[in-house]
């Protein structure tokens, strides 16, 4: 054979081993409700490389961020239904699947990240009830962050009376309707995507979320009063329908696992790195940061507790807070 030839042989192989890898590749979906430049995005399109990378491009993750796949609890019920893949959502939309949950978002049931963060890692409660999604055909990967719920309104917010009368926009979250209507102001359930333009228009006087998402939902706009609360720890579980991960090999299951937790470990650390800095950015656009009395909203929330323990096994509700003290003794505030 000549040069030539032997030349495009070389080339025709190349060509065949590239097409076949492509066609051997599976391509899974992500949906989130963030825009693209917000750290949730940032985290899932760094998960999606890890995958790609881990498994040696047998798995592509194609990452559609802003909703367009669905709201948040609309994203649960793909991925329980199997017609998407992955999402990361708020703890208390996972409670719309497996009601316990809803228990995570207790308010102030941990103080700082440090807490939080040694709670969903190591908390035999947190580990039992998130198995416990399996049989929903859910799997929890990891926790993305999101950080603490912070309050913005169109009025200034720094003791619980403050809120009293005021209609809060909140996600759909049983717990959340106990705290806002325990401080005497009235819950409004909303889809992140109605929020601003309610605010805008006076539909609701207020919304609550974290830091992050205030600032790139641009909440900050049309409420222009921040109000650090503090009242909810809120992190955002990576979920994983539960037949597609069956059908992975144990070393892809494996590739998997380990891009979701190194991509959740740079979220937790920007989410932290990131916050004070979006705090100056949205004062210098016009907000008001408040620091309010927070040991008086913990003390005005209190009920709360009282109705979970009415409406949960006690001992499921008992445990729970057993972990969190365990964590609050190990990792104290300063």
């Amino acid at each position: 054979m000549s040069r030539r030839g032997i030349r495009f042989g070389l080339i025709l192989t190349v060509v065949f081993l590239v097409w076949n890898h492509a066609e051997g590749a599976t391509t899974l979906r992500f949906g989130h409700t963030d825009p693209p430049d917000g750290l949730r995005h940032k985290a899932a399109l760094m998960f999606a490389d890890k995958v790609k990378e881990y498994t040696q491009g047998r798995y592509t993750v194609e990452v559609h961020h802003s909703g367009t796949l669905g709201s948040d609890p609309k994203l649960l019920e793909q991925v329980k239904l199997g017609a998407i893949d992955f999402a990361v959502s708020g703890i208390a939309i996972y409670a719309n699947q497996l009601p316990e949950l809803g228990l995570l978002a207790l308010p102030y049931l941990v103080e700082s990240y440090e807490q939080g963060w040694a709670l969903y890692d190591t908390s035999p409660w947190v580990k039992e009830w998130f198995a416990k999604l399996q049989a929903k055909n859910m799997r929890i990967l990891s926790v993305f962050e999101a950080g603490f719920r912070q309050l913005t309104a169109n009025k200034p917010v720094r003791v619980p009376a403050d809120v009293k009368g005021m209609k809060i926009r909140i996600a759909k979250s049983e717990v959340y309707v106990w705290l806002w209507s325990a401080l005497g102001a009235n819950p409004t359930v909303m889809s992140l995507g109605e929020t601003y333009i309610s605010l805008q228009q006076g539909v609701v006087d207020a919304q609550e979320n974290p830091i992050p998402t205030i600032h790139v939902q641009k909440f900050y706009e049309v409420a222009k009063n921040i109000s650090l609360t503090n009242h909810i720890f809120a992190p955002i579980p990576l979920s994983i329908t539960e037949k597609r991960w069956q059908s992975f090999s144990p070393a892809d299951q494996a590739a998997v696992q380990k891009a979701a937790l190194e991509a959740s470990a740079w979220h937790r650390k920007a989410v932290v790195d990131e916050d004070d800095k979006m705090l100056e950015e949205m004062k210098a656009k016009g907000a008001t940061v408040i620091k309010p009395d927070v040991s008086a909203f913990a003390r005005a929330s209190k009920s709360v507790y009282d109705k979970a323990g009415e409406t949960f096994p006690k001992d499921v509700l008992q445990a729970l807070l057993k972990d969190t003290e365990a964590v609050k003794a190990k990792y104290p505030v300063k």
